[in-house]
């Protein structure tokens, strides 16, 4: 008899590209897990900072409240988000919202604005990398990063790459233990059946490869358990609904 697939860890990475926190249960929300990549570091442009450009990021350390994880939480003056680096003091960010606001931020095809975390954080990033940096923290309240509507029309994310949630085995690139990027494998390795030549021949090939799965959350399936659940937990049962032979007929 065919074992059932469960969920072996959950991630939450409240600063895009910086190191994740293990989670026993994680609060689902429209843009993907509360907190996840709700911060994110950028030069002095407003441009995105990523570990295939700054590897260090991966050394980068976050902590949040315990009860930040359960459903319905909502943060007070005394809620923190503490981030750690290797030479670096602590630094203390207010999780209640931000009276400063950055416009011009960009990451990827998104611009626009976003709330500042102000000088200390930018002082403490840019000392960190060696160069003019801002943290800024996403505003659900007047943005929205669309996912590609080809393949998911109607949901959004945050500071996520594209996609609300991924589901995947290991990042592949960078040592996530001492933020220098790996060698070639296993990148090589996918790209013979995981590239997007591969997957999607009939469009024009850019070299990408895919590694995990991207996916939102379906708020109109329902099931026996309970209805409109809101956390996910180590342990819990994956089931597969249903498979699509192809591509073409996914995105219908």
């Amino acid at each position: 008899m065919e074992q059932p697939l469960k969920i072996q860890s959950l991630f939450i990475y409240p600063i895009k590209s910086c190191r994740g926190i293990s989670v026993p249960q994680a609060t689902v929300t429209q843009t993907g897990f509360q907190w996840d990549r709700y911060w994110l570091v950028v030069n002095y442009k407003g441009r995105a900072y990523t570990q295939r450009v700054e590897p260090k990021l991966a050394l980068v350390e976050s902590e949040l409240p315990k009860e930040a994880f359960f459903e319905d939480w909502e943060p007070t003056k005394n809620s923190f988000l503490v981030v750690r680096a290797p030479g670096m003091s602590p630094l203390k960010i207010p999780m209640t919202k931000p009276s400063s606001v950055a416009e011009g931020v960009s990451m990827w095809e998104w611009s626009g604005s976003a709330f500042d975390e102000g000088e200390e954080a930018a002082k403490w990033f840019s000392d960190y990398l060696g160069k003019q940096s801002r943290l800024v923290r996403f505003n659900k309240e007047t943005e929205t990063r669309p996912s590609p509507p080809e393949f998911a029309a109607g949901y959004s994310t945050t500071f996520a790459d594209m996609f609300p949630f991924l589901f995947a085995s290991q990042v592949p690139t960078v040592n996530q233990e001492t933020g220098v990027p790996g060698a070639a494998e296993p990148t090589e390795t996918l790209m013979k059946f995981r590239s997007d030549s591969v997957l999607m021949p009939d469009k024009k090939p850019r070299g990408k490869v895919f590694f995990g799965k991207e996916m939102v959350w379906n708020w109109n399936l329902t099931n026996s358990e309970g209805k409109g659940k809101k956390t996910i937990k180590v342990g819990d049962t994956i089931s597969v609904l249903k498979k699509i032979p192809s591509r073409a007929e996914a995105a219908v």
